[in-house]
């Protein structure tokens, strides 16, 4: 409740058993390891917002590069899958720098490990992409190429309902 602080729960309950097509993305972000949670609600839209709120990335969504350009790209050793074709098929996005920096003040997250985010078109262009987490105690955003995928780097998502 601490993440949601005078959001009633009956409100969001009710808008959940009326998008069942969101109850899957949740349960696929749950089924992931992701600990989907509300995180806020915006009043004009009259809709709430879900981040994975794990404390390291997904550990179903590790070991990916950052888009299927990326992927078409590797000659070898090439991961399964890239993250934004498996937040697509979960039906939600990659949070973005600015969801991230929110993410990171609601707590610790991503003190191991590393999170794609969703990367401007002007960076992704030029064959790079976002990525960010916390270490020394700050959060760090960063650049790499997005062909590029380690073992500790996946991807939080977020879905609005």
């Amino acid at each position: 409740m601490s993440r949601h602080p005078g959001l009633v729960w009956a409100r969001i309950q009710a808008r959940l058993e009326s998008a069942p097509e969101k109850l899957r993305s949740l349960a696929e972000m749950e089924g992931t390891g992701g600990e989907p949670a509300v995180v806020g609600h915006d009043p004009k839209a009259d809709a709430y917002l879900f981040f994975d709120c794990s404390p390291e990335t997904p550990k179903g969504r590790i070991s990916v590069c950052y888009d299927r350009e990326a992927l078409d790209s590797r000659k070898e050793a090439k991961p399964e899958n890239s993250a934004m074709d498996m937040a697509a098929a979960m039906g939600i996005e990659l949070l973005t720098e600015q969801q991230y920096q929110t993410l990171q003040s609601l707590g610790d997250f991503d003190t191991k490990t590393s999170s794609w985010l969703k990367t401007p078109l002007e960076i992704r262009q030029q064959g790079g992409a976002l990525f960010g987490d916390r270490r020394y105690g700050r959060v760090f955003v960063y650049q790499n190429s997005a062909h590029c995928y380690y073992r500790v780097r996946g991807f939080r998502g977020c879905l609005w309902v």
